[in-house]
C-alpha cells in the first residue's frame, strides 16, 4: 500500500523510528462524526478497545469523517485503523488544535482493506480526524477501531478526575430508566459524564442526572457512569446498577424539535449551527419531526428556503410537521416563502393550525402570530382549537407553537396568549414546545397562574436549532432548567409516558426531564 505522509512517501521497505515511550492516545476520548449508519454503530465504538463493536457512517455517502479528541494536545507518531468490511479505497488522516482547522498527516489513496498501520508520524494536535473520501464498497465506512499511539505534552492535564459514587435508579417505567449520582471532583474540573448500559456508552451528561429512554418493557438494565474532565481524562466507572422495566409500554416512538433554525449560511462556514442540529436529528433516527417556527431567517423568502434550510433541515421534510414564527410572516404576501417550500404540509387541513395524530398522541400545531395581536375577540384559531381538542379521543395531548406563554429569555413571557393558555390547563394538555428566545429552558408543570401544578402542562422553549442565540433573564419559579445553547429536543412517547432530552452540538446529552405519565 502506497501512503503518502506529510509530503514523503512510506512502504514496508522504509525505516522508520521507534517510540518506545509512546501510548494509546485514543482510547476511550470523546468522538464527534459526520454521520453515523444507526445508533448502536456510533463513533464512541470505534475508541473503546472492543474489536467486535464498530462505527459505521451513513451508506453510500462521500466524504465522511470521524474525529477523536484526544484530550490534550499530543504528538502522534502511528495510527492504525482495523477495517469492517466497508472500507475506504481513499481516504486521509488530519490534525487540528481547535477541532476546527485540520492539516493533513498522511494520505491513503489504494486502501485494501483489513488493519492499517500508518507508521512514521510526526503530528501534534488534540483533534485527530480521519476523512474518507473514496469508499472501496457500495456501503458507508466502518472502523472496528481507530488508534492513535504517541506522547501527550509533559504540561498537559494527565489526572482523572474521582470515581463517582452514589449511583442510584429513580422512577422506572415501561421505556426509561431514571439515574442520579454524586458528583466527582478533579484538579481543574469535571466537564461531564459517560453513561454506561452494560458496559457501552449510551450518552454523555452535563449533569449528575441522566434519564434512559427508548427501552424495552419488562428488561433489565445494568448501569454505570465515569466521569470525565476537560483534558479528557477519565475516570474509573462507578459501581453498577441494576434496573428492570415495567411491563407494558406500548406504541414507543422518537420525536426530534427544535425552533429557530436556518440562518442564511452553509456548512462551509464552521460558525454556521443548522447543518450540526441537522445531523443530530439524523442520529436519533426520529418517527416524525416537529419545527416551531421560525424555520428560515431572515424574511423566510422561498429562495432563502431552497439555499438554506432545504440543505440540512430539508432532508426530513417528508416527515416534518411544521409551523410558522414571526419570521415567516415577514414575506410579502406573509406566508409565500413558507407556504411554497412545504406546500400541503404546512396546511394540511387548509390553515396555518392543524392537527394530526401518532401512536396514543394527538398533536395540535399553531400558528401564535394570532396570539401577539392584543386583539380581545377570540379568533378563528381559538374556536377551531376548543372544537379539536374536544373531539380528541388520544390519551396523550401535545402542542407546538412559536411565541411562549412563560419565558426567561430576551422575549420574556406572552401575556396575549393566556386564553390559549387556559385551554391548554383546562384540556389536560401535557406538553407545549415553543421557540422565539433562542435559548433552552424546560418548566415544571404549571397551571394558568404560572404556579407550580402537576396538573398542568410541560412547557419547553426549544429556539435551538441554529438561530443566534440570545441573553437570559432572571428564571421563573416553575423553570426546571435555563441554558444559552444550541441543540435539538429528543421526545421519548409511549402510549401513557413522554421523557425529554436536550441534544447538543457535540452529542452529549445538556438536559433531561422526569418521565411524566400523561394527564
Amino acid at each position: 500500500m502506497a501512503v503518502t505522509a506529510t509530503g514523503f512517501l512510506l512502504s514496508s521497505a522504509v525505516s522508520v523510528p521507534a517510540y518506545a515511550a509512546d501510548i494509546l492516545l485514543s482510547q476511550g476520548k470523546p468522538v464527534a462524526t459526520s454521520t453515523v449508519e444507526k445508533p448502536s454503530l456510533s463513533g464512541d465504538k470505534a475508541v473503546d478497545g472492543d474489536t467486535t463493536t464498530r462505527w459505521a457512517s451513513a451508506v453510500s455517502a462521500d466524504p465522511q469523517w470521524l474525529r477523536v479528541d484526544l484530550g490534550q494536545p499530543s504528538t502522534v507518531h502511528r495510527v492504525q485503523l482495523n477495517w469492517e468490511a466497508a472500507y475506504a479505497k481513499k481516504y486521509r488522516i488530519e490534525i487540528s488544535d481547535d477541532g476546527v482547522h485540520f492539516s493533513v498527516v498522511t494520505t491513503v489513496d489504494n486502501g485494501r482493506g483489513g488493519t492499517d498501520t500508518l507508521s512514521g508520524l510526526n503530528a501534534h494536535g488534540r483533534y485527530l480526524r480521519f476523512v474518507g473520501t473514496t469508499r472501496a464498497t457500495k456501503y458507508g465506512y466502518s472502523l472496528w477501531e481507530i488508534q492513535a499511539f504517541g506522547t501527550a505534552d509533559s504540561t498537559g492535564d494527565t489526572q482523572p478526575p474521582t470515581r463517582p459514587t452514589g449511583l442510584t435508579t429513580g422512577a422506572v417505567t415501561a421505556n426509561s430508566v431514571a439515574l442520579s449520582w454524586s458528583p466527582s471532583t478533579d484538579n481543574v474540573g469535571v466537564v461531564g459524564y459517560d453513561v454506561l448500559r452494560a458496559g457501552q456508552v449510551v450518552a454523555t451528561s452535563a449533569t449528575t442526572s441522566y434519564n434512559d429512554t427508548g427501552l424495552a418493557p419488562d428488561t433489565s438494565y445494568t448501569y454505570a457512569v465515569r466521569a470525565r474532565d476537560a483534558a479528557g481524562n477519565t475516570s474509573a466507572a462507578s459501581d453498577a446498577v441494576t434496573a428492570r422495566t415495567q411491563s407494558g409500554g406500548t406504541g414507543s416512538f422518537v420525536l426530534a424539535a427544535a425552533g429557530d433554525i436556518a440562518e442564511r449560511c452553509t456548512a462551509s462556514d464552521p460558525n454556521c449551527v443548522h447543518p450540526k442540529t441537522a445531523k443530530l436529528v439524523e442520529a436519533m433516527r426520529p418517527a416524525a419531526v416537529i419545527t416551531m417556527g421560525d424555520n428560515q431567517y431572515d424574511d423566510a423568502h422561498l429562495s432563502d428556503f431552497q439555499k438554506y434550510y432545504d440543505t440540512t433541515w430539508g432532508r426530513f421534510k417528508n416527515i416534518t410537521h411544521p409551523i410558522p414564527g414571526n419570521h415567516e410572516s415577514y414575506d410579502s404576501p406573509k406566508y409565500q416563502g413558507y407556504h411554497d417550500y412545504f406546500g400541503q404540509i404546512a396546511t394540511p387541513q387548509g390553515n396555518n393550525y392543524y392537527s394530526w395524530d401518532m401512536g396514543n398522541w394527538h398533536f395540535v400545531a399553531l400558528d401564535s402570530n394570532d396570539f401577539v395581536t392584543h386583539e380581545l375577540a377570540e379568533s378563528p384559531q381559538l374556536t377551531w382549537l376548543k372544537q379539536d381538542l374536544a373531539k380528541n379521543t388520544k390519551g396523550c395531548v401535545a402542542a407546538y407553537y412559536h411565541h411562549p406563554r412563560y419565558s426567561s429569555g430576551d422575549h420574556g413571557d406572552n401575556p396575549d396568549s393566556i386564553a390559549l393558555w387556559q385551554l391548554m390547563v383546562d384540556n389536560k394538555v401535557d406538553l407545549v414546545l415553543n421557540g422565539h428566545d433562542h435559548d433552552y429552558e424546560r418548566f415544571l408543570p404549571q397551571n394558568t397562574d404560572g404556579r407550580a401544578d402537576p396538573n398542568g402542562p410541560v412547557e419547553i422553549v426549544g429556539g435551538t436549532g441554529g438561530a443566534d442565540l440570545y441573553d437570559l433573564h432572571a428564571t421563573h419559579p416553575t423553570t426546571a432548567k435555563l441554558l444559552r445553547t444550541y441543540g435539538v429536543l429528543k421526545l421519548s412517547m409511549t402510549d401513557t409516558t413522554f421523557a425529554t432530552q436536550l441534544i447538543g452540538v457535540d452529542g452529549a446529552v445538556l438536559d433531561s426531564s422526569p418521565t411524566y405519565t400523561c394527564h
